[in-house]
């Protein structure tokens, strides 16, 4: 048996094995159940020692004891059969098919209402079975979030293995990322370090104007708020490559929590934040002081940002000095800024000044 066969196998079992419970609840007289963290913000707490965002001790559960939690259970039955059976074909799909499939299912009280509920029932099946949706086959609808850097590979696709290097054998679109990065082999790279750029426009700065080829740069381009597969990438290249990640966003409070996606993980992935999350992830974004001190192009910042802006004063994952400096400056000076404000100084600033002094009084280079 494969590699593949032996994990879908292993997967396949533990969906089994949750549908086997229900069967022994019902043998045993018992109501059906199925209890898992409480998924609210309030049972999210940050863990101090791994610096990530975690599930706290409360549970919630689903019980066949109401009708609305009869339901759920059904739905939940209903989608392990599927993804068992996905997983038995070797098939995949999307989470976008997963709900219209549903559609077609023989019971109408087994269909999902909308796609928000199939993300979220997809999403507990993930914490009960201790096993990652990727590895469910399941795919979100494609990201497009790509890599471009000194770095050659070895990918598992459909059609066999094939070894790419992401500089030489990719455009300057760059190298796909794909739904499951732990398909991805680690062959060979001359990377000094990451850099995740939030904007596609940033990012094709830096590869036009040769920052990847000139300084070693892995460029992983974010496209906002990461995508799991983006968030596990940047961490397998940390952690197994030992390399330093940089993360480059604009100057407002959202940028910021995207920062904090990378770096510490988001609530809503918490039961994968030990594998998503890059706690060593370092700030190069536009500061409030950089606003100041190069005079840039800003926006004012609106009621929302202010509220964001001191709602971080009390986040955990901004609870030091720089970003309480840094944030306290901002709401002084009432003012945001995008990362293309550094073109106001030339389209080569960005390149030939901003990042290398950065990274320099950093120690990155």
């Amino acid at each position: 048996m494969s590699d593949t066969q032996d994990s879908n196998a292993e997967a396949r079992q533990k969906l089994v094995d949750l549908a086997a419970e229900f069967y022994d609840q019902f043998e045993r007289g018992d109501i059906p159940e199925m209890t898992l963290p409480t998924r609210t913000k309030s049972n999210i707490v940050f863990d101090e020692d791994k610096h990530v965002w975690v599930y706290g001790d409360r549970t919630s559960t689903r019980s066949a004891n109401s009708v609305r939690g009869a339901r759920k259970l059904l739905k939940a039955a209903y989608t392990i059969e599927f993804l068992a059976r996905q997983l038995e074909e070797d098939r995949s799909s999307t989470l976008r098919e997963l709900y219209y499939l549903s559609e077609s299912w023989d019971n109408e009280e087994a269909q999902f209402n909308g796609q928000d509920e199939s993300n979220k029932l997809v999403e507990d099946l993930e914490i009960v079975s201790d096993v990652k949706r990727e590895d469910f086959h399941m795919r979100p609808e494609e990201s497009g979030a790509t890599l471009i850097g000194p770095l050659e590979l070895r990918e598992q696709t459909r059609r066999g293995e094939r070894v790419i290097h992401c500089q030489k054998d990719v455009g300057e679109g760059g190298y796909q990322i794909p739904n499951n990065p732990d398909t991805i082999e680690f062959l060979d790279h001359d990377i000094d370090f990451v850099m995740c750029v939030e904007t596609g426009g940033m990012r094709d700065r830096l590869v036009e104007n040769g920052f990847d080829t000139e300084y070693n740069c892995m460029v992983v381009h974010l496209k906002g708020q990461p995508a799991r597969a983006t968030r596990r990438i940047t961490k397998r290249l940390h952690d197994e490559l030992g390399l330093p990640v940089m993360v480059f966003t604009d100057g407002d409070p959202w940028s910021y929590r995207i920062f904090g996606s990378v770096s510490y993980g988001s609530i809503k992935s918490a039961h994968l934040s030990e594998y998503l999350a890059t706690p060593e992830a370092q700030f190069v974004g536009i500061r409030p002081e950089d606003i100041v001190e190069y005079d840039l192009p800003t926006d004012p910042l609106g009621d929302s940002d202010v509220n964001a802006l001191e709602s971080e004063l009390e986040d955990p994952r901004f609870q030091d000095e720089f970003w309480t400096e840094q944030i306290e400056l901002q709401l002084d000076i009432g003012k945001k800024a995008e990362q293309q404000a550094l073109a106001a100084r030339g389209l080569d600033f960005v390149t030939e000044t901003y990042l290398p002094e950065r990274l320099d009084e950093m120690g990155v280079i």
